[in-house]
């Protein structure tokens, strides 16, 4: 265990951390069976009137490593721990990290538009960035892989198909963000695979879509009826 954590230091820092977030949220009120709303709050999760009226928008960090359950906390961190070992083996560490946070960014951004008064957390739409960003570069490399490409793309379905599953028999999970940050995955994965040039502007340009996402956000929903917990 301790030579693979050295292998593979993102994928275990990333799941040590949502760990540290779950008893958190503990400390925070929580039963550490099934996270309430007003603790999730307390503890950074996404909450539309705290972005919009109070402009805590480190709160699109934080709620990164908060989940709603002890189900849901294990339902990621296998995800996370059986792509993330994947990723980091064919990806710089900076890309993995940059494809990684710009996913469940922008994953939470997609939520937070569709459900602005309610309480969104967890690592789904990242983790399925990391899920879009080996599609992407199997898509790259699909002369090289061959026949192997194929066979590739079934496993590959196969793990997804697996995890929407599970997250739809799981209450309250949103699929916007994780659709979010799958095709944001996709299209990073796949330019991190080429020239650096192309990575570099899918980076600046979500970073710049993101930035405009929030200010929209803040503008349309500014004032609004949302209610505070």
């Amino acid at each position: 265990m301790e030579q693979e954590g050295l292998r593979t230091p993102l994928t275990w820092g990333l799941i040590g951390l949502s760990l540290l977030g779950y008893i958190a949220e503990g400390l925070c009120g929580g039963d550490w069976g099934t996270i309430g709303g007003k603790a999730l709050v307390a503890c950074g999760g996404l909450y539309g009137p705290a972005l919009f009226e109070g402009g805590e928008w480190w709160r699109l960090l934080s709620a990164m490593f908060l989940h709603g359950g002890i189900e849901h906390l294990a339902l990621n961190m296998i995800s996370l721990y059986i792509v993330g070992r994947i990723m980091e083996a064919y990806f710089r560490p900076l890309d993995y990290l940059l494809i990684y946070f710009l996913s469940g960014i922008g994953g939470f951004l997609l939520s937070l538009s569709l459900h602005p008064d309610t309480v969104i957390i967890g690592a789904s739409g990242a983790i399925f960035g990391i899920f879009g960003a080996l599609g992407g570069f199997a898509l790259f490399h699909r002369e090289r892989l061959g026949s192997h490409y194929h066979t590739f793309l079934k496993e590959f379905g196969i793990i997804l198909g697996l995890n929407l599953v599970f997250d739809l028999a799981v209450p309250g999970i949103d699929m916007s963000a994780h659709i979010g940050g799958l095709l944001l995955g996709g299209i990073g994965g796949y330019l991190a695979s080429g020239p650096r040039q192309f990575f570099y502007l899918f980076v600046a340009g979500v970073s710049l879509g993101i930035l405009a996402g929030a200010l929209w956000l803040q503008g349309h929903f500014a004032g609004s009826s949302l209610r505070y917990f």
